[in-house]
């Protein structure tokens, strides 16, 4: 089922690697041009062209843009006890993962009398983006409000498609967990033009919407497909994004150790989220190669979106790679740099240490990635086709800004100010010294 690429026998420098990773074609360029209309649309039209665009897309005109408050705690009343348990020990168990990444403020003395200081602002105001295409996803609205509030933002607006099925409302599972985390600011909005009304602000249309629907935010975070990703690429200039997150990935290096049943239902649980999926194996057993296609030919008509999985599979997006030894498997997911990385070898923990390209590292045949996409404490919102290069997933710095406070006595910024001088003249800068030198001067 799996496509396989044999490295046994050649050596290959990061950017060759990287080219020959199985990897799905995007073309964000012809995105932007299918979404800059609808985002320029919002601009222009505010709540009327939100609702041609649900329409469009979603095939349900909602009358309510902003949800009332009455239908958030209705969903909450009616959620499954079950479902809210579990909900409820995602909300902790993430709140306590999402702790830990506050950084704290310091003090650092330069010169005896000269400070610098760091400070930590949260942003005031940022919308959260919550998908709801193939799948309803509850826990990215706990993966995005839960940084969020742990950063100290105090205005948290959430939007989610409207859904045909539920009166032009978001998702009765994504309305409860809203209302489990206090966020009452929720839109039924979807896709480029959720994105574009939050970064511009959008005027209202009808006696529910009022004159104004919502405000822009500062900062713009959430996954999504393509256009998401091309619409938050537009709008970066004028507000904050997290990372153009795409389809998700999945990547497994595995030893001949490893179980293949393991390996395989890994391999499943991510290509079950959508037709481009990817799921790659990396690994430097051919047995385990055939062991792991025979559990994907036993596994995956059994899974309730088996024609969706088989199309994933087979994609160019999802592979086997067959590696010398696990040096070389180390080599080969660096390149790759995937979403969601899982080491089932020998000596996991070492191999882990080894890694530094990865959106989520799961240490360990015990830590599969659908832990962290629910209940592990980690954010799920991560960077996709090869970003995590250089890109972190979803986190409290993606709300704070870093403030540096500056202060000099007199005496600390004169003993300063020849050097200064200096330095200024140097670069042509004569105002700058003179600058110092009128704090002297005036002493």
């Amino acid at each position: 089922m799996l496509n396989v690429l044999d490295f046994t026998d050649s050596s290959f420098d990061a950017a060759t690697l990287r080219e020959k990773m199985p990897r799905a074609k995007v073309d964000v360029e012809k995105a932007l041009e299918a979404v800059r209309p609808l985002i320029e649309a919002v601009r222009a039209e505010g709540a009327k062209a939100l609702r041609d665009q649900a329409e469009k897309f979603d095939q349900v005109r909602p009358k309510y843009l902003r949800v009332p408050q009455a239908e958030i705690d209705k969903a909450l009343r009616e959620l499954d006890p079950a479902l809210r348990e579990a909900i409820e020990t995602s909300i902790v168990h993430n709140r306590l993962g999402h702790e830990m990444q506050l950084p704290n403020a310091a003090t650092r003395e330069i010169i005896p009398g000269g400070t610098v200081a760091q400070r930590w602002i949260p942003v005031t105001r940022v919308g959260l983006y919550v998908p709801g295409g193939l799948a309803v996803y509850p826990s990215s609205v706990i993966m995005n409000v839960i940084p969020a509030q742990v950063a100290g933002v105090k205005e948290i607006a959430l939007a989610s498609p409207a859904q045909e099925a539920f009166g032009g409302l978001p998702h009765p599972t994504v309305l409860a967990t809203c209302a489990l985390l206090g966020v009452s600011e929720v839109y039924a909005m979807g896709g480029a033009g959720a994105i574009g009304a939050f970064a511009y602000g959008a005027r209202g249309e009808t006696f529910e919407d009022g004159d104004v629907l919502l405000d822009p935010v500062d900062v713009v975070t959430g996954p999504g497909n393509i256009y998401v990703a091309a619409a938050k690429r537009l709008v970066s200039g004028v507000c904050g994004i997290d990372a153009e997150a795409g389809t998700t990935e999945i990547a497994i290096i595995a030893d001949a150790s490893a179980k293949p049943a393991f390996v395989a239902a890994d391999l499943i649980s991510q290509a079950e989220h959508d037709p481009a999926a990817a799921s790659v194996l990396i690994t430097d057993s051919r047995d385990l190669v055939a062991a792991v296609q025979d559990e994907l030919e036993c596994q995956v008509p059994l899974r309730d979106h088996h024609e969706r999985i088989h199309t994933a599979l087979t994609g160019q997006q999802s592979g086997a790679i067959l590696t010398r030894d696990v040096a070389q498997s180390i080599e080969v997911a660096n390149a790759y740099a995937a979403e969601h990385l899982e080491i089932q070898t020998e000596d996991a923990a070492a191999v882990a240490g080894r890694i530094h390209n990865a959106g989520a590292i799961f240490v360990g045949d015990y830590t599969p990635v659908p832990l962290g996409d629910y209940l592990a404490g980690s954010n799920h919102v991560l960077p996709t086709g090869g970003t995590a290069r250089y890109h972190s997933g979803l986190n409290v710095h993606a709300f704070l800004k870093s403030v540096q406070e500056i202060h000099y006595t007199r005496e600390a910024a004169d003993a300063l100010t020849d050097r200064l001088v200096t330095f200024a003249r140097a670069e042509d800068l004569e105002g700058h010294g003179a600058s110092l030198l009128a704090r002297r001067e005036g002493n």
